[in-house]
C-alpha cells in the first residue's frame, strides 16, 4: 500500500516532488563542489589558509543545503496533507504513510543527489583554475576529480531529503483521521512544541553571540560572523510564520489604497502566513548572506581604500556567488511549488469573474509584498550580523552599501519572486477553469 501512496502522490503533486528533485540536485552540486575543492586545496603546496577557507566553504554550503533540503521537503508534504488525511480516513496506518512519504523523498532524491554529483565535479574545474589564476593555488598543482564528494552528497540529498519527510510527516501521521482531515482544510495554526522553542534559541544565540564578538578583536569578530548569520537564519526558517506575518503585515499595509488586485494579494498573505513564510524564508537567505558578505568588503574598502588580498577578496566573491545563487535557484523553486498549488485558487477566481489581467496584478502584488518582506528581514539579520564586526574594526557598527549594491539585490529580488511567482500562474490559466476545479476537488 505504502508503494502505492507514493506513486499516487508523485502524480498529484508532480510540482512538488520535481521542486524536491531541483532542491536535491543543486544541494548536491553545490557541496560535490565544496567537497572536491577542500580535497584540493589540502594537498601539500597550498597555504593553510586558503585550505581553511575551502573548508569554511564546505561548512557553509553543508549548511545552506540542509537548510534548503529540508524546507523545501517539508513545503512538499505540506502541500498532500489532504491526501494524507484522506488515506488515513480509509484505514491507511501512521507508518504506512510515513513510509509513502520517505519513498517519495527517496525517489526524487536519488537520482538528484547521482547528477549533483558529476555536476559539482564540473563546476569544480573553473573554481578551481580561478583560484589558480589569482595566485592561491600554486601552478603546480593539479586538479583532481575527488570520489570522497559521492557519499558526501549522497548524506546531505537523500538523507536529509528523507530525514526531513519523515519529521514533516510524523505528528500528522499520528492525529485521528477526523482531526487530520480538519487540520488540511483550516491549516496548522500553532508553530509547535519543539519547533518554537528552538526557533528562539536560535535567535536568542545570535543576538548572544553578536553582543559577545562586538567585545572582541576584529579578526575574532570576523570569524565568528558566520556562525551569528547561520543562527539568525536557522531562527528566521523556525519562525518563519510568526516573524514573516507580522513583516508582511506593515509592509503590505500601503497595498490596500492601490486597487482590488493590491487588497486581494494583501489579504492573502496576512491570512495565509504559513504558506508565505515558505516563499519568504529562501530570499531572506539570499538577501542576508548576500549582504553580509559584500557588506564586509564594501565597508573595509570605503573605510581603508582596501577590501584585502586580491586572491582573498576573490574567494570570497566566489563563494558569495555560489551560496546566493543556490538559494536563489531555491527560493525560485519554492515559489513555484507554492504557485503551482494554487491552480485551483485561481481557477476559482476565473469561475467567479475575475479577469486574467486581474489575477496577474494579484499575482505581481503578492511577489512584491514576498520580495519587500524578504529584504526588509534579509537586512535586518545581516546588520545584526556585520554590527559587531564592524564596530571592533572600524568603530562604528553601520556598514556602507553602495547603492548600485543595493538596488541590484533589490531588483534582484523583485524579479526573481515576481518570475517564479507569476509564470506558474500564468500557465494555471491557459487551462479552462471549470477543469482545473473538476480535477482539483
Amino acid at each position: 500500500m505504502s508503494s502505492g501512496l507514493a506513486r499516487s502522490a508523485l502524480r498529484g503533486h508532480r510540482p512538488a516532488f520535481v521542486g524536491t528533485a531541483v532542491a536535491a540536485l543543486f544541494a548536491a552540486t553545490v557541496v560535490s563542489a565544496s567537497t572536491t575543492m577542500l580535497t584540493v586545496t589540502s594537498t601539500d603546496g597550498v597555504s593553510v589558509h586558503v585550505a581553511d577557507m575551502a573548508t569554511v566553504l564546505l561548512i557553509g554550503s553543508i549548511y545552506m543545503s540542509i537548510f534548503v533540503v529540508v524546507s523545501t521537503m517539508g513545503t512538499a508534504v505540506v502541500q498532500q496533507h489532504r491526501e494524507l488525511a484522506l488515506v488515513r480516513a480509509i484505514g491507511a496506518r501512521p507508518r504506512q504513510v510515513r513510509r509513502a512519504v520517505a519513498t517519495q523523498a527517496l525517489a526524487a532524491s536519488v537520482p538528484a543527489a547521482l547528477a549533483g554529483f558529476a555536476l559539482g565535479g564540473a563546476l569544480a574545474r573553473p573554481w578551481f583554475d580561478g583560484m589558480r589564476d589569482h595566485g592561491l593555488i600554486p601552478p603546480e598543482v593539479t586538479y583532481q576529480f575527488s570520489w570522497i564528494a559521492l557519499p558526501v552528497s549522497f548524506a546531505v540529498a537523500v538523507v536529509t531529503s528523507t530525514a526531513a519527510a519523515l519529521l514533516a510527516s510524523l505528528r500528522f501521521s499520528l492525529l485521528r483521521p477526523a482531526k487530520a482531515l480538519e487540520e488540511a482544510s483550516a491549516g496548522r495554526r500553532g508553530l509547535g512544541v519543539v519547533r518554537a522553542p528552538l526557533g528562539l534559541i536560535s535567535v536568542g544565540g545570535g543576538v548572544a553571540l553578536s553582543i559577545v564578538l562586538s567585545g572582541q578583536p576584529a579578526a575574532e569578530a570576523s570569524e565568528g560572523a558566520f556562525l551569528v548569520l547561520i543562527l539568525f537564519c536557522v531562527g528566521a526558517g523556525l519562525l518563519g510564520p510568526r516573524i514573516v506575518g507580522p513583516a508582511a503585515w506593515l509592509v503590505s499595509a500601503p497595498a490596500q489604497r492601490l486597487g482590488s488586485s493590491a487588497r486581494l494579494a494583501m489579504l492573502n498573505v496576512r491570512s495565509q502566513p504559513r504558506r508565505f513564510s515558505a516563499a519568504v524564508v529562501p530570499l531572506v537567505l539570499v538577501v542576508g548572506f548576500g549582504l553580509t558578505k559584500i557588506g564586509m568588503r564594501t565597508t573595509a574598502q570605503h573605510r581603508t581604500g582596501s577590501a584585502g588580498s586580491a586572491g582573498e577578496v576573490w574567494l570570497d566573491y566566489a563563494g558569495t556567488g555560489l551560496y546566493a545563487g543556490f538559494a536563489a535557484i531555491a527560493a525560485a523553486n519554492t515559489l513555484a511549488m507554492i504557485s503551482f498549488e494554487r491552480r485551483r485558487d485561481v481557477a476559482l477566481l476565473r469561475v467567479i469573474g475575475a479577469l486574467p489581467r486581474q489575477i496577474r496584478a494579484m499575482a505581481a502584488w503578492e511577489a512584491g509584498i514576498v520580495a519587500l518582506t524578504a529584504l526588509v528581514l534579509g537586512g535586518v539579520i545581516s546588520l545584526a550580523t556585520l554590527a559587531p564586526i564592524l564596530a571592533t574594526a572600524f568603530g562604528s557598527p553601520l556598514p556602507y552599501i553602495p547603492w548600485t549594491v543595493a538596488a541590484g539585490v533589490a531588483g534582484g529580488t523583485l524579479l526573481l519572486t515576481v518570475l517564479a511567482t507569476g509564470l506558474p500562474v500564468q500557465s494555471a490559466m491557459r487551462r479552462r477553469a471549470t477543469a482545473t476545479v473538476s480535477a482539483t476537488a
